[in-house]
């Protein structure tokens, strides 16, 4: 039996487990709407308290006004759970700060990299003069540094600094988080030396070698452990739903890259099987949850309102981990593949609808009559944008499984806008919010410029429309020249130079945006600007007492 029969085995085996868990759930009440559950994110009497951590006083106070519904009435909030929040926040600090200083770092290196790669599509004579240079080796750089350097560092610090607030509880074994950290850095590091020396497993996504692959996995491994001890350790009765999505996020890309990174298993036909079957799930059963998760909390935090349906928030969950599974085949459509696996990847795609309108829906709905609080949110603003893209990404990803639709994107820069729609305009925007949100908390200390984070956004959304729209269109025409037989192929790539240079220029806008996050992030590390309120790292002891009586 081949490995590619042996993963869709696998898949299934775990779809049926999972729905068996599913069916044991609604039996224990899933269809009941659960309002305490919902509410677990708040503290008692901190319902109808907006809070944005990226904001001064002054702006937290206009927050908080905008916020105001009638009825509200004001309550302390418990000092007890305050002070189990605190408690939290002081335990995962350390860890939280070293990931997403990782992050920041890959993240300007493999944005330079990823303009560099951008620039030599119609600039090919630029920066030739060595190996490393060439563009096939920079733009896989550019992947390595941001999917596994950016992203995976800062999903991986959110995981850390959410889950013991969430679970009331501190952060069990610490020490071998950072050590976890530690060693999926290098291995990143060594990776993108490994690939610009020309050592290279050549799959997309997984082109690190599987000897500096095995430092990922012992990475993960150390992280799970900690993540899992503290779960068992929570001092709350009901899991929110940002809580199964960011352990089973982590569970699920250990087991995704332990699998595809397999030596000397996966070749010829099955080896690409595999790789698609990694590299869409990456995106939908690691980045994809972490931030959903992420929007489910942080959203409803800011505006101070429990999200709107707590069951169709867990619908979601489960329907993405029964669909996405077999998602990557339409990468493979008209390929030397079995037809009926294209059919199931189609089918799986097309089911992505409910879990996104799921989402889409209680989102909606949990911001009705509260969408102007995004003038007065930089971190809301984030996640209303990272929310909405997910929205068109994943449409649009459906729709582009179609055979009819892939016959005309596929092997074209379509593709690449797809990719950036989802893994930029929806994660990396998130995850740019949830950092503005956890930063002050665990550094103590306020965002110094606010000005440079809503230049930031429009920097990056600009940036990401331009990128998103140039490549759209001149992908599509890219493909109908391709598929014109009486049209030379050098013609189908003439087209594309116009958009390629709009692509650059977008690109060029998100660096830009990197460099003012990055600066920004520096600046606050480097203690510009004003302390503020509130127990974290290198917080005095005694901060905790303005802390509660803060109510933060």
């Amino acid at each position: 039996m081949d490995s590619a029969i042996l993963s869709l085995l696998g898949a299934f085996l775990l779809s049926i487990m999972g729905l068996f868990v599913f069916i044991w759930s609604m039996r224990k009440g899933l269809l009941v709407e659960n309002p305490r559950a919902a509410s677990v994110i708040f503290a008692r009497g901190e319902i109808g308290q907006a809070d944005d951590p990226a904001l001064r006083e002054a702006g937290r106070a206009h927050l908080q006004a905008a916020a105001a519904e009638p009825g509200d009435t004001a309550h302390a909030a418990d000092p007890q759970e305050l002070a189990q929040r605190i408690d939290a926040d002081r335990s995962s600090a350390f860890p939280v700060f070293m990931f997403i200083a990782f992050a920041i770092l890959w993240l300007v290196l493999g944005s330079v990299a990823g303009l560099t790669a951008s620039l030599k599509l119609h600039m090919p004579d630029w920066l030739v003069g060595e190996a490393w240079q060439t563009f096939g080796r920079v733009r896989t750089m550019h992947l390595t540094a941001v999917l596994y350097g950016w992203i995976t560092n800062a999903a991986l610090g959110l995981i850390v600094w959410l889950l013991p607030r969430l679970l009331r509880t501190r952060l069990m074994g610490a020490p071998w988080v950072m050590l976890g950290g530690a060693f999926i850095n290098i291995a990143i590091a060594s990776a993108i030396g490994a690939i610009g020396a020309g050592w290279s497993d050549g799959m997309e996504y997984l082109e690190m070698p599987w000897q500096i692959g095995l430092f990922i996995v012992v990475g993960f491994v150390c992280i799970i452990g900690p993540v899992l001890y503290t779960l068992v350790n929570r001092k709350v009765e009901s899991l929110y739903v940002s809580v199964w999505y960011l352990v089973a996020a982590l569970l699920w890309i250990t087991l995704l890259f332990l699998v595809a990174k397999l030596p000397g298993v996966h070749t010829g036909v099955q080896q690409a099987t595999t790789n698609w079957w990694y590299g869409h799930n990456v995106l939908g059963l690691w980045f994809t949850p972490i931030s959903v998760g992420a929007i489910y909390y942080f959203l409803p935090k800011i505006i101070g309102r429990p999200v709107r349906s707590y069951n169709l928030s867990i619908l979601g969950f489960w329907t993405l981990a029964f669909f996405y599974g077999q998602v990557g085949g339409h990468h493979l459509i008209g390929g030397p593949i079995p037809g009926w696996l294209s059919t199931l990847s189609i089918v799986q795609s097309m089911m992505m609808i409910i879990p996104v309108a799921a989402f889409t829906i209680n989102m909606a709905g949990t911001l009705q009559g509260r969408m102007h609080l995004a003038l007065h949110s930089p971190t809301l603003r984030f996640m209303m944008f990272g929310g909405l893209m997910y929205l068109l990404s994943s449409v649009q990803g459906s729709l582009e499984a179609l055979r009819s639709v892939n016959q005309v994107a596929h092997f074209t820069h379509f593709t690449v806008a797809h990719a950036h729609l989802g893994a930029y305009a929806f994660v990396t925007m998130v995850l740019f919010g949830a950092i503005y949100f956890m930063l002050p908390r665990v550094l103590h200390w306020e965002w110094p410029y606010p000005r440079l984070i809503s230049l930031q956004f429009w920097l990056a959304a600009i940036g990401i429309g331009i990128y998103f729209v140039g490549l759209t269109i001149g992908g599509w025409l890219q493909g109908l020249a391709m598929l014109d037989a009486s049209r030379p192929f050098m013609e189908s790539v003439a087209l594309t130079i116009p958009y390629l240079q709009w692509r650059s220029v977008g690109g060029a806008l998100m660096v830009l945006s990197h460099l003012v996050f990055a600066g920004h992030f520096l600046a606050m590390a480097l203690r510009f600007g004003p302390q503020r309120t509130g127990a974290a790292l290198f917080a005095p002891q005694s901060s905790q007492a303005l802390e509660i009586a803060h109510g933060k």
